[in-house]
């Protein structure tokens, strides 16, 4: 199966930015797409943003230029596989190492979002003198995979991932 490694490679990119957007306290707005398998709240005053990488999603950046801290809900169809979600982990560290990047693993855990059952793992990446914290999640649905992730500067980090955190409690998944 095709992991989503867009997302990863959206991570790294953002690295020379110097993420410092806003992302602590605040307001989430229930966000509706007929296109997603799920709906989801997200944070009022984001804006939405494409990386042209032909993933299946939503991302938002907490601003419209650099610095922004990222939030991004990405899916592909499973297509009657089952994939491997340690294996989907090691394909994104695969797509950071060949981009230059460097991976600290802070913390994996075994978690349910909305229903569905993952795997999540924490990340910091360091690279081009600057680093990010990456909170990444891979769900394993019935009809879909799922890869979601939160990315912000470690100063940030525990802002933004609390929001995270409220964001995927607001998850409903798609019968």
């Amino acid at each position: 199966m095709k992991s989503p490694l867009p997302l990863a490679l959206a991570a790294v990119s953002l690295l020379g930015s110097g993420l410092t957007g806003r992302a602590g306290a605040q307001t989430l707005v229930p966000f509706t797409d007929p296109k997603l398998p799920f709906t989801v709240s997200l944070p009022k005053g984001w804006f939405g943003a494409n990386f042209n990488d032909g993933t299946g999603g939503v991302s938002v950046v907490s601003s419209k230029t650099p610095p922004a801290a990222l939030i991004r809900l990405l899916f592909v169809s499973k297509n009657g596989k089952t994939p491997e979600l340690k294996q989907e982990f090691r394909n994104f560290e695969a797509g950071v190492a060949q981009t230059g990047g460097k991976l600290k693993l802070f913390r994996g855990r075994n978690v349910t979002y909305g229903g569905v059952k993952g795997v999540e793992r924490e990340y910091l990446i360091t690279g081009a003198q600057t680093s990010v914290r990456v909170r990444i999640w891979f769900g394993n649905g019935a009809k879909n995979l799922y890869s979601f992730q939160v990315t912000d500067t470690p100063e940030r980090y525990a802002g933004s991932s609390a929001l995270f955190s409220q964001v995927l409690a607001s998850l409903r998944f798609r019968s």
